[in-house]
């Protein structure tokens, strides 16, 4: 049933307007058709999608809300999102060893990161 389909991550933002800035500008993804519903922005990333909209309850989530797969590219991914001002989360309570801003757990790699709201997102090196 559902395995023929396509997941859409959806994350809960405070500001719309830095919501985009940071999803479009930082993180480089294209903004789909607009809908109408003014207070929700889709975004094209890879072959699915992501949602933004407005709640009161944006970065109450304390786990990782939405994670890109980039493959062996995470090293260049990570020095890209840095050089645009993206400040790597550090948790002391994850496996592996941490390699600059890259967890290295045996053969995975991932790092984390928030969005201006606070919401924790992720690269990892599986490819899809």
């Amino acid at each position: 049933m559902l395995s023929d389909t396509t997941a859409i991550a959806t994350i809960a933002v405070k500001d719309l307007d830095a919501a985009s800035r940071f999803y479009e500008g930082t993180l480089g993804l294209s903004r789909l058709e607009a809908g109408s519903d003014p207070t929700t922005i889709m975004y094209q990333t890879g072959a699915s999608a992501l949602v933004v909209y407005q709640s009161s309850y944006a970065g109450t989530n304390q786990a990782t809300y939405a994670s890109w797969a980039v493959g062996d590219e995470i090293e260049g991914v990570v020095e890209d999102l840095k050089s645009k001002g993206v400040a790597f989360e550090r948790y002391d309570d994850l496996p592996g060893t941490l390699e600059g801003d890259i967890y290295v757990m045996e053969d995975l790699k991932s790092a984390w990161f928030k969005d201006p709201d606070g919401n924790i997102l992720n690269v990892v090196n599986v490819s899809m």
